[in-house]
């Protein structure tokens, strides 16, 4: 039975899109499916399930960081059945040709979180996209001229540094951006043998300095999710 998600069996999709904020759920739900329906309000997490030409597709929120995605996608996964889960969030570049609004799909996630750490007894673990969802994400993405960069990306435990040129020593290692979610789905994906992808919007630069508005923010995530509905 879940502890944080109150949908009854057969309420959720097998595939379920991710992103942080519910309140981006929401939109994402009545932007873009047929006939949504609210299965969960606990605790303020919104999430959504109706139709993608035709097909069954929900939308979850799940807060901010490893832990907070952790919870919800192991109970999507041990209590509805989600199979593919996509995560669709924001993120700051780590390399000057990492421009603002650009479309990232993370091959694989770095980290500084200390889950895995715990989980591993010190060993490295390497959460990976899952392939067939992350090739059919480039197929859909060039169907549609959205241009996308791929690569490994970096999910921190920390928003605000102590050192704010800390992120210089991964970009040196080509890491391409910066979020706070990645490495805990797709570790809890390979754990369950399901599948997960992050597809990944730049909303600022750590290179630059830049930020996007609210108002830029909405055209390209629009972009992002248009990659991510065509997953079902």
């Amino acid at each position: 039975m879940s502890v944080h998600i109150e949908a009854k069996k057969g309420e959720i999709a097998e595939t379920i899109l991710l992103p942080g904020d519910p309140l981006r759920a929401k939109w994402i739900a009545e932007t873009f499916f047929e006939n949504p329906k609210c299965f969960n309000k606990v605790r303020g997490m919104l999430g959504y399930t109706g139709t993608y030409k035709g097909k069954p597709i929900s939308v979850m929120g799940t807060g901010m960081g490893i832990p907070s995605i952790s919870i919800y996608t192991h109970e999507l996964i041990k209590d509805y059945g989600v199979k593919n889960l996509i995560r669709v969030g924001s993120a700051g570049s780590y390399q000057p040709h990492i421009n603002l609004r650009d479309i990232v799909i993370a091959m694989s996630a770095s980290s500084n979180s200390g889950v895995n750490s715990l989980r591993f007894k010190g060993a490295n673990f390497a959460p990976t996209a899952d392939f067939e969802l992350f090739q059919h994400a480039i197929d859909v993405a060039k169907s549609k001229n959205i241009p996308v960069k791929a690569g490994n990306i970096f999910s921190s435990d920390e928003f605000y540094t102590d050192d704010a040129k800390e992120y210089k020593k991964w970009s040196k290692f080509n890491v391409l951006c910066v979020e706070m979610e990645t490495a805990g789905l797709y570790t809890i994906a390979a754990q369950h043998q399901v599948s997960a992808l992050s597809i990944l919007t730049i909303s600022d630069s750590l290179v630059t300095g830049e930020s996007t508005s609210s108002e830029a923010r909405e055209k390209s995530f629009k972009d992002m999710i248009e990659i991510a509905v065509e997953l079902a």
